[in-house]
């Protein structure tokens, strides 16, 4: 448990709010971890071999399940965004609906106008179409995405940053 609060807080910063939600992140999965080998994430963790951003930034799986859709699942995450951090360029392999909790959230979709969300904004991003998150604070922002994507493959898969025309 230390160590995996020593991650959390060498991510976040030791001040503000971020390094308090790392140590209650780290309080609330403790009884998981301790069960997981070492390792391994937590049970209800984001596996980085299952999804790219699960290794950049906190990230919750709150449910999952079987879309009615025929090869298709039902994914909900909360994410949260260190103040001045980006998600970095990525991809989804099915459609992403998201809400901004908390802060004030720029972001980029290859083809579109880059937007600022603000709290109780909602954002749609098409199946692989690169984009990228970055909070502008003031304080961590916090977001949660709903993706109806093929089942079996990874949630978010970093790509290279597009060309703008």
């Amino acid at each position: 448990m230390l160590r995996t609060a020593a991650r959390a807080l060498r991510y976040c910063g030791a001040s503000g709010a971020c390094a308090a939600l790392a140590v209650c992140a780290v309080y609330v999965t403790t009884p998981a971890a301790q069960s997981a080998k070492e390792g391994q994430p937590p049970a209800g963790a984001v596996a980085s071999s299952r999804d790219d951003l699960a290794g950049k930034l906190a990230r919750r799986e709150v449910q999952r399940s079987p879309s009615s859709i025929p090869g298709r699942e039902i994914v909900q995450v909360e994410t949260l965004i260190p103040a001045g951090v980006e998600s970095g360029w990525h991809v989804h392999p099915g459609e992403e609906v998201g809400y901004i909790i908390a802060s004030e959230v720029e972001m980029m979709v290859q083809g579109r106008a880059t937007v600022i969300l603000h709290a109780g904004d909602g954002f749609l991003i098409p199946p692989r179409t690169p984009h990228n998150a970055r909070d502008l604070g003031p304080e961590t922002g916090r977001m949660l995405s709903t993706y109806i994507v093929e089942t079996g493959q990874p949630i978010a898969t970093f790509v290279d940053q597009p060309v703008q025309r």
